[in-house]
């Protein structure tokens, strides 16, 4: 069962959970709004893909911080590449950002192929490590995250032009690094879809729980019965979404009678 020393772990980990949750939650319903689902796949892909790349070249590998500006100079590029598509090749958007992602994934396994640790490297950028996440690990995401934040805030329309793929490409790259592909496409896409029917003022902070609601159960359940704490975070996030819709859509049965009834009266 859950044992309490786990704690000096699962609280690092819990930390990196909310900065991802801090900016993935509002760049997530501007990838609903947009349409273009898989781009936070894609990206996340190419981010790892630069990593693999500073990782099989010994100048780079050795370069200060190349596992940060390798994957963040590749994420952009991939990111500008979608940006320049959207406005030529609106209406076939969303079929070349899969094909961009299954490239992606394809050339890092080529990549890895002759590398005895690849399989290795593949399955951590896939399913990351959170559980591993230290303090020092956190200063860079935590300080680009609140820059992110703040520009939001300051500037809302941001997020409806290109500058959208410039913060979607620095933020993904630096929660690739903490937490996976999976756990950050996860994180992006299920609280978004929570609430994407919620029209009520507190749609943000009701997305913001079912994250955090997702991130506490799958890390306990993680620590307690020792299992792969991406893959239960992802779990339990897909759960709190279902309940949070089911809970949405049994208040919204009562309110759609009512309507229904004062147009036939």
């Amino acid at each position: 069962m859950f044992d309490t020393d786990l704690l000096s772990i699962l609280f690092p980990a819990f930390v990196a959970g909310i900065l991802v949750l801090s900016t993935h939650v509002v760049l997530g319903q501007q990838v609903l709004k947009r349409g273009i689902i898989f781009i936070d796949l894609a990206i996340a892909q190419v981010a790892a893909l630069g990593a693999i790349v500073a990782h099989l070249n010994h100048d780079i590998e050795h370069l200060p911080y190349s596992h940060v500006w390798m994957p963040a100079l590749f994420a952009l590029a991939g990111a500008g590449f979608i940006a320049w598509l959207s406005k030529r090749m609106a209406d076939e958007l969303e079929a070349i950002i899969g094909c961009f992602y299954v490239l992606a994934a394809v050339g890092a396994m080529l990549l890895l192929s002759n590398d005895p640790h690849g399989a290795e490297m593949l399955k951590q950028l896939m399913s990351g490590q959170i559980l591993w996440v230290n303090w020092s690990q956190l200063i860079l995401p935590a300080s680009v995250s609140a820059c992110i934040l703040l520009l939001i805030s300051i500037k809302p329309a941001l997020l409806d032009g290109r500058g959208f793929y410039i913060m979607f490409a620095l933020v993904i790259t630096l929660s690739v690094e903490l937490v996976g592909v999976y756990l950050v496409f996860s994180t992006l896409i299920l609280p978004a879809l929570a609430v994407n029917k919620y029209h009520a003022r507190f749609k943000l902070p009701a997305a913001y729980a079912v994250g955090l609601v997702g991130y506490i159960s799958g890390l306990v359940l993680s620590a307690s019965f020792d299992l792969p704490s991406g893959a239960a975070i992802v779990a339990t996030l897909a759960i709190s979404t279902i309940l949070f819709r089911l809970v949405l859509g049994r208040k919204a049965q009562p309110q759609k009678r009512d309507q229904e009834k004062l147009i036939r009266n």
